[in-house]
């Protein structure tokens, strides 16, 4: 038998932990002041990072549940365990990550893509991190990448001290509070100036145990004239109870620099994906946006960009699927505050078997932003009678400078073209995986090969009812 890992100087009727079968231990269900303060024991967080948790907390019992996207009714706080440690420490060498922590990932593709095509990878299991490392080469051009807890006492910690939580603060919504109060893993970059990584980095999110929350945090600062490509991958088992995935994402994109954040997410349909993301882009920098949503029950994801220098542009491209019992509300959200800023939207949604999508899109353009221009271009697909799909832009505007445009168009698989290619001898399934695979071509060939190739086989998944 395994020796478990210990838990010193716990008081266990206060903070009431636990192992389970897994030889994990856990926090068990609910919040309280004294679970935050072991949490951050855990974590060796520094005062600052202890104060920020109990105020989040304050904030969170404070803050009533959102009401701007789909009920949450299945989703009982009360149920949901906020922290789940692996029985191991983190390393930089995959030989020393758990033979069973590995082999899922070893399923998922990981090490197999780091060697291939990263030039780095972290890895997070439930509530930590389990293996992160970057390439000496990338390391050596001064580019940091590491995870966000040891950063807290690095070199960079009043780098991060300065930056967490400053563009999405817990006061944003009930779950970014709770984020606040229970964060744990994920991933800090930090690119110097002029630095241009040629390959991407890229984290990816396992959430194991039923009936947990993941609450990674993710802080990427891009300096002047640098230029980086992130992926974020995210999955997760199915089980018959709710499982929920409340992370943050915080992007800073400094004068002249260019940042793409790429992001497939695969949860399973017992997931809830409360996941919340933010850019600032100063003068002349450029933030893109690559998203493939497929699986969770249900999401809300809003990703907001903040142009706030004179000639920042941001590009989005995103797609999202959603199938039987899943609803999927997501969209953008786009601030123009500098001269001259550009923002372009492509979206994409598929709805198949009662599968509801809701694509929302938020185009503010202050008075400030003179000669804005913005173009929302949205696109959907229902692949049967009973499936919804509904579009709902919304757009400020406080400039008479401005040029803002938005198109939306909703429709069916042709007959015609199912016909066609079955007369050509493709079976009626592949036909129309075909179909969505290139009604879904704007976003794959935004993603390096291996990722497109991962999305295309999750419509195909998705349209034969194979995942989840």
């Amino acid at each position: 038998m395994k020796e478990k890992t210990r838990v010193e100087d716990v008081d266990r009727n206060m903070y009431d932990f636990r192992y389970d079968e897994e030889g994990y231990y856990k926090v068990d269900k609910g919040l309280t002041p004294a679970i935050i303060e072991q949490i951050s024991k855990e974590k060796n967080d520094p005062e600052w990072m202890l104060q920020l948790r109990l105020e989040s907390l304050k904030i969170y019992n404070e803050m009533p549940i959102p009401d701007w996207g789909p009920p949450l009714d299945g989703l009982d706080m009360d149920n949901i365990v906020t922290y789940v440690k692996p029985n191991t420490p983190m390393t930089a060498k995959w030989s020393e990550v758990p033979d069973e922590i590995k082999e899922t990932f070893e399923k998922l593709g990981i090490p197999q893509a780091e060697r291939e095509s990263l030039a780095g990878v972290g890895a997070q299991y439930d509530s930590e991190i389990v293996y992160h490392n970057i390439r000496e080469e990338v390391a050596a051009m001064g580019v940091i990448y590491t995870d966000l807890e040891s950063a807290l006492w690095g070199e960079y910690a009043d780098m991060i001290r300065k930056h967490f939580m400053k563009l999405i603060p817990a006061t944003d919504h009930k779950f970014m509070a709770l984020h606040g109060a229970v964060w744990s893993g994920g991933s800090f970059v930090y690119v110097p100036p002029g630095v241009k990584v040629e390959i991407p980095l890229q984290s990816y999110f396992r959430l194991n145990a039923p009936g947990a929350g993941q609450f990674e945090h993710t802080l990427i600062i891009v300096d002047e004239g640098a230029d980086l490509h992130f992926i974020e991958g995210c999955s997760a088992p199915k089980y018959n109870i709710a499982n929920l995935h409340a992370g943050c994402v915080e992007l800073y994109v400094a004068k002249n620099a260019r940042l793409r954040y790429s992001t497939i997410e695969n949860w399973s349909k017992n997931m809830y994906n409360l996941n919340t993301k933010r850019a600032l882009v100063e003068e002349g920098a450029r933030m893109e946006w690559v998203s493939g949503s497929f699986g969770s029950h249900t999401g809300y994801l809003y990703p907001m960009t903040i142009l706030k220098g004179d000639y920042s542009k941001c590009e989005f491209t995103g797609i999202t699927f959603a199938g039987k019992g899943q609803n999927l509300d997501t969209g953008l959200k786009i601030v123009h505050t500098g001269k001259n800023t550009t923002s372009a939207v492509n979206t994409k949604s598929i709805s198949k078997d009662g599968g509801l999508n809701t694509m929302r899109s938020s185009v503010l353009v202050n008075a400030s932003a003179e000669n804005a221009k913005s173009t929302v271009d949205c696109a959907s697909l229902m692949l049967d009678d009973f499936s919804c799909s509904d579009t709902i832009p919304v757009m400020d505007i406080r400039t008479q400078s401005a040029d803002i445009g938005h198109e939306a168009k909703i429709g069916r698989i042709s007959d015609e073209a199912i016909f066609y290619l079955m007369s050509r001898g493709i079976p009626e399934e592949d036909a129309r995986a075909m179909i969505v695979s290139g009604f879904a071509d704007n976003v794959s060939k935004e993603l390096p090969l291996e990722y497109a190739i991962e999305m295309n086989n999750l419509i195909r998944l998705e349209m034969v009812g194979s995942i989840g």
